[in-house]
């Protein structure tokens, strides 16, 4: 029972090995295809958030995808398709994906955070400068 065992562990292993789909011949490189998936990814993000909108603005995203990365459906299917085939590989990409998602998040963040900072700096500007307004009238005794 244990040599069937190992015997099953070996030949796993060497199917594990084994490719699934042979590369292609115009694969999409890894890096490039990180920056096509993050592009996807956007689109996708800004098309939840307002569908007629996005649909009426931009159309169909693909195309847009397609044109700015010079590559056309099928060589993304087969590049995608064969990343797949290797789930180490293809987890690896959608991690760098999801990286620069966090980068793009956080730098949002911050300048939201900048913009709300200096709103409350002008509130509060306005706010003295009527007090200070408010105070000069009390002591001309323009005001009761």
């Amino acid at each position: 029972m244990r040599k069937a065992w190992i015997i099953f562990m070996v030949v796993l292993a060497f199917s594990c090995v084994e490719k699934v789909i042979e590369e292609p011949e115009n694969l999409i490189p890894r890096e490039k295809m990180v920056d096509i998936l993050y592009e996807i990814a956007v689109f996708e993000a800004a098309r939840s958030t307002n569908e007629s909108l996005f649909e009426a603005n931009i159309g169909d995203m693909m195309d847009l995808v397609y044109a700015e990365y010079e590559i056309d459906s099928t060589r993304f299917v087969e590049s995608d398709l064969y990343y797949a085939s290797i789930p180490l590989l293809y987890q690896s990409i959608y991690e760098e994906v999801e990286a620069k998602i966090e980068v793009d998040r956080l730098a949002l963040e911050q300048a939201r955070n900048r913009r709300t900072d200096s709103v409350r700096q002008q509130t509060k500007k306005r706010t003295d400068s009527l007090k200070q307004l408010k105070d000069a009238r009390k002591a001309s005794g323009t005001l009761p």
